[in-house]
C-alpha cells in the first residue's frame, strides 16, 4: 500500500477518535494525535493469541477478556470468560469501573483486529492505562489455537515448539470455545472491589 494512504488510515481514524473522546472534567487527560499516533505504530497494546491461550489454560485471574462486538454476535460465539461491551456502549458511565482499574489485564477483541483496537484508542485516550488488544482477533484465533497447522519438516524446532503448544491448548480448551447462556450474558459480572489508584504510581510506570 501506498505509505501516504497508509498514514492516512491511521490519522482519519485517530483525529476522529481525539474529537469524539469526551474531555473528562474530574480525571482531565487527552492524548494529542502525534502521542497516540506513536503508541499505535509501537504497538505495545497487542497481545498475541499464545500468551492468551497460556493465561486461559492455567486460568490466570488476572485476564479479562472483552468482546467489543454486537451481543448477538457474541451470543453465538465468545472467548471463556469473556464479557461483552459492544463498541456502542463503550462510554457508558456503568462500563467505567470496568475499563478504568489497576486489578485486571483487560484485552479487547473482535473478529479482526480493527474494532478492538479502535476500542483500545478510545480508552488509551481516556487515559486508561490497563487495556490491550488481542493480536489478529478471532479469525487468527479460530486458525492459530483451535484449529492449528502443522509445520512443515524443515521447520525449526521453535515452529514444532509452538504447535505443540497450539495443540495442547486446543485440547484443553474443547476445540471450540462456546459462548455462555443467554440469560448469563444479560447479568454483569462482579467485579472485585477497585482500590483507590495511585496516581503519581501510574505516571511514573508509564504505559
Amino acid at each position: 500500500m501506498n505509505p501516504r494512504l497508509l498514514l492516512a488510515a491511521v490519522l482519519i481514524p485517530l483525529g476522529l477518535i481525539i474529537a469524539a473522546v469526551p474531555y473528562n472534567t474530574t480525571k482531565p487527560y487527552k492524548l494529542t494525535a502525534d502521542q497516540l499516533l506513536d503508541e499505535v505504530i509501537s504497538e505495545t497494546q497487542f497481545i498475541s493469541a499464545d500468551e492468551i491461550a497460556k493465561m486461559i489454560v492455567e486460568k490466570n485471574p488476572v485476564l479479562q477478556l472483552i468482546d467489543v462486538r454486537s451481543s448477538s454476535e457474541f451470543d453465538k460465539y465468545s472467548l471463556h470468560g469473556a464479557i461483552n461491551i459492544p463498541m456502542e456502549d463503550l462510554l457508558n458511565a456503568d462500563w467505567t469501573p470496568y475499563l478504568d482499574q489497576d486489578l485486571k489485564v483487560n484485552v479487547f477483541y473482535s473478529n479482526g483486529t480493527i474494532k478492538a483496537n479502535q476500542a483500545w484508542m478510545i480508552t488509551r485516550q481516556l487515559g486508561y492505562r490497563n487495556n490491550y488488544v488481542m493480536q489478529g482477533g478471532l479469525n487468527h484465533w479460530m486458525e492459530a489455537i483451535i484449529h492449528p497447522n502443522p509445520p512443515d519438516n524443515l521447520s525449526p524446532d521453535e515452529e514444532f515448539a509452538r504447535y505443540e503448544f497450539r495443540k495442547g491448548a486446543s485440547q484443553a480448551l474443547g476445540g471450540v470455545e462456546i459462548a455462555p447462556s443467554t440469560a448469563e450474558t444479560k447479568t454483569k459480572p462482579v467485579l472485585p472491589a477497585i482500590r483507590p489508584r495511585d496516581r503519581k504510581q501510574m505516571v511514573q510506570g508509564g504505559c
